[in-house]
């Protein structure tokens, strides 16, 4: 009786939790318990909503029902759930609602659904910035991988106008993101001490405007208290979670028990019609001896293709010696290669921990004393804190490896224009 009684506020509260625009009522979910092929439709809708989240894409009230079955079948594939019984139900969503509760239990469970999607939806008041530290694993291009057609030979000229262009795109998004650290920090400055929260002890551009204009704020704290009930439901979720997944085990045994009786009435039908086909088959002895000619023919194609294999392994022996000398060469450019990178690791050798994601930017003034406010002495200890210096100073490194392997490259290309201009006789080449 207790659990009854407390299964549906575990229910209602998962609803709750979920986006406002992906939230079903709790009724669809008991209704989708029963296979009630009334709840197909909005499952579908559920899980395509919530998939799309996840995957950052777009998707509109007016999404066709069958494109949407499509991909829901795709993204549960995509992220490991291969249950053929979902593949198979049909396009038009007419049936299988309790497969597609199956499937979403799996997705809160496997992906952390709802901690996935709360901390993908909240809301940023505060000034950020993206961090990243992690290296790119960007494949080296191969060489002799075989010379390019005419058709795709480029002008060297519009190479150069390409990368001048990108070079004064970069330059001008470099100038406005300097003006925007410049006016993020004076805000920061003027607003210093004024927060309540003592960690911070400054406004962000959002909240300085607030208290300017607050009369312009009116959906924001709309959004902020829809997000502070999904946070309520949520930890409300969390206490009512055992009776959720008990309910689930018991649907879990009713399935396997249909699954069982369905297999012993196909077992039996299958046993009655046995008899009547083998009393039925005069024509047996003919097939018994058409496999024996198919093995004996097996048999033969085994042999020779024993001897291809025979064959190949000698010509790849000799083709062996063929290529030593161009293995040898790849392994001196593999090995200038890690030499190049080993030169580099000194700067970084020390252990990091890669940094990568959004963060705050909270501004940290080096004499604490000297700042405003009550919040002038703010512990650095007390929230986690990536600090500018340690992101320069990573960057630095990195950009010092990258040099010294544009220079290695640079070097690479000198000595193989070299090569080509040695083979024109009477002819000059002038470096620009």
């Amino acid at each position: 009786r207790q659990r009854g009684s407390a299964l549906p506020a575990a229910v209602g509260a998962l609803c709750r939790a979920l986006p406002p625009r992906a939230r079903p009522a709790p009724d669809t979910l008991r209704r989708a318990r029963f296979d009630r092929p009334q709840a197909s439709l909005d499952f579908w809708r559920l899980l395509y909503v919530l998939l799309k989240q996840i995957h950052g894409g777009r998707w509109t009230e007016s999404d066709a029902i069958g494109g949407q079955v499509r991909f829901v079948k795709w993204a549960l594939w995509y992220h490991g759930y291969r249950r053929p019984q979902l593949q198979q139900l049909p396009a038009d969503g007419s049936a299988g609602s309790r497969e597609l509760l199956l499937a979403f239990s799996w997705l809160l469970h496997s992906l952390h659904l709802l901690e996935l999607l709360l901390a993908r939806n909240r809301l940023h008041t505060g000034d950020e910035t993206s961090v990243c530290t992690c290296e790119d694993d960007v494949p080296s291009s191969q060489e002799g991988a075989g010379g390019a057609g005419a058709e795709d030979r480029v002008d060297v000229r519009y190479l150069q106008w390409l990368n001048g262009r990108l070079r004064l795109q970069w330059c001008a998004l470099h100038a406005q993101h300097q003006e925007q650290c410049k006016l993020l920090h004076k805000i920061h400055l003027f607003t210093s001490g004024s927060h309540m929260d003592q960690n911070l002890g400054h406004f962000s551009v959002t909240e300085a405007d607030l208290t300017r204009q607050p009369e312009n704020y009116k959906q924001l704290f709309q959004l902020l208290d829809s997000e502070t009930m999904q946070l309520e439901a949520f930890l409300e979720w969390k206490q009512l979670e055992a009776v959720y997944w008990q309910w689930m085990e018991t649907m879990l045994d009713n399935m396997a028990e249909e699954g069982s009786m369905c297999e012993s009435q196909d077992a039996h039908m299958e046993k009655r019609r046995l008899p009547e086909v083998s009393s039925c088959c005069p024509w047996a002895e003919r097939l018994a001896g058409q496999m024996d000619r198919v093995s004996r023919e097996l048999l033969a194609l085994q042999e020779q293709l024993q001897q291809l294999m025979a064959q190949r392994r000698e010509k790849v022996a000799a083709a062996a010696g063929l290529q030593k000398e161009r293995l040898s060469a790849t392994a001196r450019k593999i090995e200038e290669s890690v030499e190049l990178k080993l030169r580099a690791l000194p700067c970084l050798s020390a252990p990091k921990n890669k940094m990568h994601g959004s963060c705050r930017l909270v501004l940290r003034s080096k004499h604490p004393g000297r700042q405003r406010g009550p919040a002038g002495c703010v512990p650095q200890e007390a929230v986690p804190a990536v600090s500018a210096a340690e992101v320069i100073r990573e960057l630095q490194g990195r950009e010092a490896s990258l040099q010294a392997e544009l220079q290695q490259l640079r070097e690479q290309c000198r000595r193989r224009l070299q090569a080509v201009a040695e083979g024109w006789e009477g002819v000059i080449c002038i470096s620009p």
